[in-house]
């Protein structure tokens, strides 16, 4: 990959968790390369800073929790990190400011016009500021590029997200926009379109000839903890269905790309949303934890949570069937479950394969084969496995499974960081990895109409997967092992 120009990156709250723990850590690294990134980093916020006890702030929260060796942070931070404060209030006056300290900079530091501008920000925050920098002409640098990246989420509805855009196109061209799904930034997530496109046996069978359902798990051992009113005000179809599961989803179903580039890729998987049909309340089931144990762990029940509203009918669980009506999916259900305070830990691409039409290889016990499955899992370990039917020793025809595995960590090593692989590709100008617009609008489209029932939730214990209502949804068929 070439590398990227010299340029300034602008930090809006800059002084925030999300800073500190991730972007600052993987722009570490980036500059750390052999490529060298060269970037000098100004950071903004209401904290009362100046460049000093930024640096000093930022260097203790990497070191703590970011991973970063404590010296190597220190000496980093002085060398790469600047501040700027804004007003509790701020005024076009303050953006002027940032405008002239951010110029100030990169004369300085000789980075050309070259400007990341980063809205590590509440969400309320990103349109207000959009429209601020655009006041004061940071969307735009006449010898060079500027890009604006947006956190999740984008918008709480679909009327919001139409909002948002709006406001970001009012100031920023699409191609400037880049809208941070962390999900997308995974090594095994980008190695779903390697895995298909780099592999054609599996590609020839990635149809409804041979695929019987696919289903995709992100399932959480934790429950929502100090993020009662947070939480509250989302629930699981807006903090990871309406984003991280609808990303995985148009992966694994979008048609093959014409080309390996961000516009090609990002049209496909526009165009599976358009074809997904319409959700009915057959296909959605929704849940809220209980007050239990998870192993030895005492879980506080979502309804007992601070900053939960007593009478809540916000779901802590999720499961929905999709359908995408075209010639290559027709008839295969994508199931797509999350939730918290469930079994375990688990991010997978859980994929079937249909049976034999004959079973040739049947006991007298009348149990039969388990189906071919392949597993591409995320987290907790990143990696594929294939299941598949081998004989057991001894007489006649005794079938076991056993699995093909591939280990991303015991092949290359800990991956990257997904906030690295992404600081990457957007210092580079690559936008396959980010959010376009309408992929936002036609993913609000589908789950919409959802949010504006009224839903029913069904309890489940913690430590379990889920409400007994989803098991029509998310049950594989158990089948004896012959």
């Amino acid at each position: 990959m070439p590398p990227s120009d010299p340029h300034l990156f602008v930090i809006f709250g800059a002084t925030g968790d999300l800073t500190k723990r991730l972007i600052l850590p993987a722009l570490y690294d980036l500059t750390r390369t052999e490529s060298g990134v060269k970037m000098r980093i100004l950071g903004t916020s209401r904290a009362e800073l100046d460049d000093a006890s930024f640096r000093d702030d930022a260097a203790r929260g990497m070191a703590d929790v970011g991973g970063v060796d404590p010296a190597a942070a220190r000496a980093w931070a002085n060398e790469h990190l600047f501040f700027q404060t804004l007003d509790n209030d701020p005024t076009l006056d303050d953006y002027e400011r940032v405008k002239h300290r951010a110029d100030s900079l990169a004369d300085e530091h000789d980075l050309g016009a070259n400007r990341v501008l980063y809205l590590a920000l509440p969400p309320g925050a990103f349109g207000p500021t959009a429209e601020m920098l655009g006041a004061v002409g940071m969307n735009r640098t006449e010898h060079g590029w500027t890009r604006l990246v947006v956190e999740k989420p984008f918008g709480h509805d679909l009327a919001t997200a139409q909002a948002l855009n709006a406001t970001l196109h009012a100031h920023f061209d699409e191609a400037q926009v880049y809208r941070i799904d962390h999900y997308l930034g995974k090594e095994t997530v980008q190695n779903l379109l390697v895995f298909r496109l780099g592999n054609p046996i599996f590609e020839r069978l990635w149809n409804r000839d041979h695929i019987e359902r696919v289903d995709i798990v992100v399932s959480e051992a934790l429950d929502v903890a100090t993020r009662g009113a947070y939480y509250d005000t989302a629930g699981a179809l807006r903090d990871m269905v309406q984003n991280h599961l609808t990303q995985l989803f148009t992966l694994v179903a979008m048609e093959v790309p014409s080309t390996p580039d961000a516009g090609s890729i990002r049209a496909e998987k526009v165009k599976v949303l358009r074809a997904t049909a319409p959700l009915q309340s057959r296909d959605v089931v929704l849940g809220q934890y209980t007050d239990g144990m998870i192993g030895e762990r005492q879980v506080t029940g979502y309804l007992q949570t601070k900053g939960v509203a007593p009478e809540s009918h916000t779901e802590t669980y999720a499961a929905l069937r999709l359908e995408v009506n075209n010639w290559r999916w027709q008839g295969v259900p994508f199931v797509l479950q999350t939730g918290k305070a469930m079994e375990k830990r688990l991010t997978e691409v859980r994929v079937t394969f249909r049976e034999a039409p004959v079973a040739f290889f049947r006991q007298q016990n009348g149990c039969r084969l388990r189906p071919n499955v392949l597993h591409m899992q995320l987290a907790p370990d990143e990696g594929f496995s294939l299941g598949f039917e081998v004989k057991r020793p001894g007489d006649g025809y005794l079938v076991q499974t056993q699995h093909l595995h591939f280990d991303y960590g015991k092949a290359f090593g800990e991956p990257p960081t997904a906030y690295r692989t992404l600081m990457e590709d957007l210092v580079r100008g690559d936008q396959t990895l980010f959010v376009h617009a309408d992929e936002v609008e036609a993913a609000w489209s589908l789950y919409d109409p959802i949010l504006r029932r009224k839903r029913k939730v069904h309890p489940y214990a913690p430590g379990t997967w889920g409400p007994v209502e989803a098991v029509r949804l998310t049950r594989v068929e158990s089948l004896e092992t012959c």
